[in-house]
């Protein structure tokens, strides 16, 4: 079937598409029953934030949800939206905004291919392995095409694969690299044997770390599935406001969102609560993918030394390794994550702008960038905490 017998739809709602038909793109590799590489791009996942009004009308994120049709089947779909700002995103395009703006143009709105307010890597063109080449480019033409058709500055795939950039890069998107810290087993085995293959100095502050966090008089709650109740969503939206107030100075999150959350996300979750005798004071928000463990949320109302690094950190580890997951992705930015373990890797993202001499000057900003991250993660990978034994065997 040739390109022109593909028809784009842009949906306004994910409740004008089944979850069938989004998931059998989204996630294919969980018709097994097992989990989906990440539960980000599920219709679940998207359309909680939806439902939650996180996003929608009023946030600056309009879901313009992308879909691509041979006949009335299905083969590719993306999470889109219409932005009227830059937060939420990590990816950071202030800069040029402001660049676009001082010369006159218009940088909002702009369309975003993203999932909102997660900085974790997933495929972000949603297609069915059968058709995946044909449907990639249908998805990408499409977009392209409706930020030209409405005048928007410039169409942004944030947190895309590595596989993403390099078609998208070969369909003329600009490619661009950025960096987060991420932990991967090396078959270690246990968390013992992760520190094993740390130098002396590190694996002792991690232990004297883990040693202060958990010397409050209480225990930790780790809850996934059922073990999750209404009740630990209460705790938690106070942890989650006080964190995104200093962060964000607004929350991205509705409290309906965790509502949502308890009734559709509950086996994607992992939530790792800290109480005492007064009850909760501290918690961090997981999700599990198929290999990977991601760490998105963390709050508390109280501070106890090193349990952010406990509960968002060392206590990720210990569940990823004890469930066989294979990595953990810890969020945006952070490098005292290094001492603890998380190495830097590269995170994708590719851009279309509209003004050609706008484009050619952030062309020419992202080959210096990139020329910058790779020199960055080179040297940080060197003061990484691991053993030079260790390393030497597993390069």
């Amino acid at each position: 079937m040739s390109q022109s017998e593909i028809e784009i739809r842009v949906l306004g709602s994910l409740s004008q598409i089944s979850a069938t038909d989004w998931d059998s793109c989204a996630c294919p590799e969980a018709a097994d029953g097992g989990r989906p590489d990440d539960p980000f791009t599920t219709h679940r996942f998207l359309k909680a934030l939806e439902d939650s009004g996180s996003v929608g009308a009023g946030t600056g994120w309009q879901p313009q949800y992308l879909t691509a049709y041979e006949g009335e089947v299905l083969i590719g779909c993306a999470p889109l939206y219409t932005k009227s700002h830059s937060q939420g995103e990590y990816i950071f395009d202030h800069n040029w905004a402001h660049a676009y703006e001082r010369a006159g143009g218009q940088y909002y709105p702009k369309l975003q291919m993203a999932v909102p307010f997660t900085p974790a890597t997933g495929r972000r063109f949603l297609v069915r392995p059968d058709r995946a080449e044909t449907a990639q480019s249908a998805l990408v033409q499409g977009a392209v095409q409706l930020a030209a058709n409405n005048n928007v500055s410039s169409l942004h795939i944030t947190f895309c694969t590595e596989a993403e950039a390099d078609a998208g890069r070969q369909m003329g998107l600009l490619p661009r690299v950025t960096q987060q810290f991420h932990w991967c087993d090396d078959g270690f085995g246990d968390f013992d044997g992760f520190l094993a293959s740390l130098s002396s100095r590190k694996r002792k502050n991690i232990r004297k770390e883990r040693q202060q966090a958990n010397a409050f008089l209480g225990e930790i709650d780790i809850l996934t599935g059922d073990q999750i109740e209404p009740h630990h969503w209460d705790d938690f939206w106070v942890f989650y406001q006080d964190t995104g107030a200093r962060k964000w100075g607004t929350p991205y999150l509705t409290r309906r969102f965790f509502d949502e959350a308890q009734a559709h996300l509950r086996e994607d979750m992992v939530l790792m609560m800290a109480r005492d005798a007064d009850g909760y004071f501290a918690g961090a928000l997981n999700f599990a993918g198929r290999e990977t463990l991601f760490g998105r949320y963390w709050g508390c109302t109280r501070h106890q030394a090193c349990l952010h690094f406990e509960l968002c950190y060392y206590r990720a580890i210990d569940w990823a390794l004890a469930n066989g997951l294979t990595r953990v992705e810890a969020g945006a930015q952070g490098e005292h994550k290094l001492a603890r373990g998380y190495l830097p890797t590269h995170t994708h993202s590719l851009h279309w702008v509209g003004d050609r001499g706008f484009a050619d000057a952030i062309a020419r900003y992202l080959q210096a960038e990139r020329e910058a991250v790779e020199e960055e993660i080179e040297i940080l990978t060197d003061y990484g905490p691991f053993r030079k034994a260790h390393v030497e065997e597993h390069q």
